[in-house]
């Protein structure tokens, strides 16, 4: 046998329809055009000279976004909003209201029907117009295919243009798909690749957008409403406002069902006579449509979000990322615990609701894993400012609105607000830095009220003395005396931690930090951390650069624990369509695993770690178990609260501009800061000191209510003194 025959023989199932389809495919397209079209022998040789080879690619699928319970659903992300299902999880009356409508002879035909095609051309000879198609249900999929893996515009155009060619393209590929997949598994993708309107892509959408139920569950007056849409969802929407159309297309449906035995007539004139009723549902998109329970949940969502984007293993653009995020249809189990996060969003609710300037966040996360199991604070999460109040900034009054009660930017970290001064909660770094150097526990400095440091500054500053010489002061007279590392940091003593900087260098407390998980956020911060510039950078103890509260509660859940830091994530697992796993290959190393892995690194040693613990412990009225803590501390409240081993520290910038408390246990770390998004110069006065003590304290108690009490380990003897 030649080529030439072999190619014949494979046309054998459609030669007829080639035939006929070279001289009728104008006319049933354009029965008003001429019938010039395509000869039948051209019509065959093009037959010929086409691909039966159809490439399928992945339909596009929801990606969805659970809590860590695995059940509660925050979000989901898709362009087409399709979940892929099964034909066994479908309705028999569904895979039979499909066929009634769009093709009686499916299971006779082997792609192309030739009858189907000589009967359309009659009839739109006779009605002058197109009052039938000739397209099979196994065309009309490979339409559906082809302009799913179109990678181009041109290549989307020719999947959908109306021409001869395009009709006879789809001929081919359709008597080929036959030869490759079962009837059945024909009609399963063609139900999950089919719109219904609404954004329903698929059957799964359909039955849950039209009547939120499972297609499986769909009645056969509701699959023969949803198999009539398919022709045309916008002329037989049953959500319009005129059901007729939807009404008679059903019943259309239901009698095409009786003619082919489906069905019997007495129970299509039952379901005739029901009305549609619709059950509408509008299925969330993006972290914009968290619903209200949860609306909270929506800054973590966008931290989530942000995540996703910046990980190579879901593309190498920021573009691929996010088409894998909207297509891919992952499910996704997030580390947000609902319990914390109510918890959380019930105590910065309290005493600053969401129409104050000030924001009041918090940010809780697992020590040694990086879970980030809450981010609250008193906004509402949404696109829609029209009700916001005056921005506090007097230059942006009248341009800009104010950033409450509504608003969608990163508050609370994860995203590109440059953040807040976190005032002396940075003292940690210094005393980490001290410590890391061999400097021990009982490194003491006399700390006069005011202090004139090494470290200079501009003549203008009003912390200047002695020329220009940068002198910071305390915040109380009571702090006067001599300090060390446990009286220092649990009062919050500033000219202490100077000296105590000064003597380590200004150096090593930035690279510590760094090392602890802070990036500089602004131009002036990534110029005095540079090297060759960060030695000068003497008010940096005291917390002068900008960070955000995710940042600063995974540097002091680092030193929870034991020196283990932990990039901040928002997710458990991550499952592709199939169930498993998505991996990737981290750089410099050969070996795949788990995207939403842990990455953790031992940044500081346990001994010194747990010496920072020790000193952190005076903070909260716990107390230390090497040292004394000198009478008194800034956040002596926070122990009584949470009624387990806790350990912490205050902040506050200059005038109070800014309120922090960061707290932890062996199990929980948290920070809260009050501020003012809008305008850092706009003080919060010592009204709010305590609340972010008190969100801290409360969350973490009633996240641990019933759990087993840890207690931290005390540093050994070596860094004592």
């Amino acid at each position: 046998m030649t080529q030439a025959r072999a190619a014949n023989g494979r046309l054998a199932p459609i030669v007829r329809a080639g035939l006929i389809a070279g001289i009728v495919v104008a006319a049933v397209l354009y029965p008003l055009a001429a019938l010039g079209g395509l000869g039948a022998k051209a019509g065959a040789g093009l037959l010929g000279n086409m691909s039966t080879d159809l490439r399928l690619v992945p339909q596009a699928q929801t990606t969805y976004v659970y809590a860590s319970d695995n059940k509660t659903l925050l979000t989901m992300f898709y362009e087409e909003y399709r979940r892929y299902t099964s034909i066994s999880q479908m309705s028999a009356y569904i895979q039979q209201a499909v066929v009634a409508s769009e093709d009686a002879r499916f299971f006779e035909h082997h792609g192309v029907d030739v009858k189907g095609i000589a009967r359309a051309f009659v009839a739109n000879q006779q009605a002058g117009g197109v009052s039938q198609g000739a397209s099979t249900l196994t065309m009309q999929y490979v339409r559906m295919a082809l302009r799913d893996s179109a990678q181009t515009p041109a290549e989307a155009i020719e999947a959908t243009e109306q021409t001869n060619r395009r009709k006879l393209r789809e001929m081919r590929l359709a008597t080929g798909l036959e030869k490759q997949l079962s009837k059945t598994q024909i009609l399963e993708q063609y139900l999950n690749a089919a719109y219904f309107g609404h954004r329903a892509y698929g059957i799964f959408a359909a039955a849950q957008i039209f009547f939120s139920k499972a297609p499986k569950d769909l009645t056969l007056g509701e699959a023969a409403t949803l198999a009539g849409l398919v022709q045309a969802p916008s002329a037989y929407d049953p959500a319009g406002a005129d059901k007729g159309p939807a009404s008679e297309r059903r019943n259309y449906v239901i009698d095409r069902m009786v003619e082919l035995g489906y069905i019997a007539p007495s129970v299509a004139a039952t379901a005739k006579n029901q009305p549609i009723r619709l059950q509408l549902t509008t299925p969330r998109n993006d972290c914009i449509s968290v619903p209200r329970r949860l609306n909270g949940s929506g800054y973590f969502c966008d931290f989530f979000k942000n995540w996703w984007m910046s990980q190579p293993a879901f593309g190498s653009t920021p573009a691929e990322r996010e088409d894998r995020l909207r297509r891919g249809g992952y499910r996704i189990v997030t580390s947000l615990d609902p319990k914390v996060q109510r918890l959380a969003q019930r105590e910065v609710r309290k005493n600053l609701s969401a129409r104050s300037p000030f924001a009041h966040g918090a940010v809780f996360v697992e020590p040694g894993t990086g879970l980030v199991t809450a981010m609250a604070v008193n906004r509402v999460y949404s696109l829609d400012q029209r009700e916001n109040g005056p921005n506090t900034d007097a230059t942006k009054r009248g341009k800009v609105p104010g950033n409450y009660p509504d608003t969608v930017n990163p508050l609370l970290g994860g995203g590109k607000l440059p953040g807040y001064q976190a005032g002396s909660t940075f003292k940690l770094f210094t005393l980490l830095a001290a410590l890391d150097a061999g400097f021990p526990m009982s490194t003491s400095f006399y700390a006069p009220q005011r202090y004139r440091s090494t470290y200079l500054t501009g003549p203008e500053d009003r912390s200047a003395c002695g020329g220009e010489h940068w002198c910071p002061q305390n915040a109380s007279p009571s702090m006067t005396g001599r300090q060390n590392m446990w009286t220092g940091f649990g009062k919050s003593v500033n000219t202490y931690f100077v000296q105590l900087e000064q003597a380590v260098g200004a150096e090593r407390a930035v690279r510590m930090a760094e090392r602890l998980g802070l990036r500089w956020r602004n131009d002036t911060d990534r110029m005095m951390a540079a090297h060759g510039r960060a030695h000068t950078w003497g008010a940096f103890t005291l917390g002068v650069a900008d960070t955000t509260p995710l940042e600063m509660v995974s540097a002091y859940a680092t030193v929870a624990a034991d020196g283990r830091y932990c990039e901040p994530r928002p997710a458990v697992s991550i499952a592709g369509p199939d169930g498993k796993p998505t991996m990737y290959t981290p750089a410099g190393t050969h070996e795949s695993v788990e995207v939403a892995a842990e990455r953790c690194s031992q940044v500081v040693s346990p001994t010194i770690a747990r010496a920072a613990v020790d000193a952190a412990r005076c903070v909260t009225g716990y107390g230390a178990a090497r040292g004394s803590c000198g009478g008194w501390s800034t956040g002596a409240a926070a122990y009584p609260m949470v009624g387990r081993p806790f350990a912490g520290k205050t902040g506050t910038t200059d005038n109070t501009r800014t309120a922090w408390f960061i707290g932890f246990t062996p199990d929980l770390a948290g920070a809260s800061f009050v501020a003012d998004p809008d305008n850092p110069f706009h003080a919060v006065g010592d009204t709010y000191y305590n609340d972010p003590i008190r969100v801290v304290a409360n969350t973490i108690a009633g996240a641990l209510k019933g759990h087993p009490v840890r207690t931290f380990t005390p540093p050994p003897s070596s860094v004592l003194r």
